[in-house]
């Protein structure tokens, strides 16, 4: 009897701990401190800090963030990205343009056609051929953070 009870102890234990994040095990970052932590996105985040944008996507949300990598940052034009660092509205346009309020997962993305961002204007969204925003491959998807979702683009997408 005792065995039968340390058992079912045993694998009741097992699937608790198995069933979600553990109590000791962190909460998942927000998308600010996501995105500096993949090592990947220097170039964004110091984007996001001229722009004065780090406090926003720090807060509640939740947003989904096509997040650029620094490759992506690196084939724009020469002096594109230099130019946007000293345009603070440009660049929040551009930026904001990245953003789609709510948790859009990719399950949601692909059955859109479009979605309207935080800058005010639509992106285009391509199942064709895989998933396209605007111009930009996604090329990872649902990265979940506390506070929203990351997918992953190739090409800075740039307001109409």
């Amino acid at each position: 009897m005792r065995q039968l009870f340390a058992s079912a102890l045993v694998l009741a234990l097992v699937s608790t701990s198995t069933s979600g994040l553990r109590a000791n095990e962190p909460a998942p970052k927000d998308i600010v401190d996501t995105a500096v932590a993949a090592g990947s996105f220097k170039t964004l985040a110091k984007a996001l800090e001229a722009a004065d944008l780090i406090e926003t996507l720090k807060g509640k949300g939740p947003f989904t963030v096509f997040a650029p990598t620094d490759e992506a940052f690196a084939r724009l034009p020469a002096g594109t990205l230099e130019a946007l660092l000293k345009d603070k509205a440009k660049l929040t346009a551009v930026l904001t343009y990245h953003v789609v309020p709510g948790k859009v997962m990719a399950a949601d993305v692909v059955k859109l056609k479009e979605a309207k961002t935080v800058q005010g204007q639509s992106i285009t969204i391509d199942t064709s051929m895989g998933v396209k925003v605007d111009n930009a491959n996604v090329v990872k998807t649902d990265i979940v953070c506390s506070n929203g979702v990351i997918h992953v683009i190739d090409s800075v997408i740039l307001p109409k």
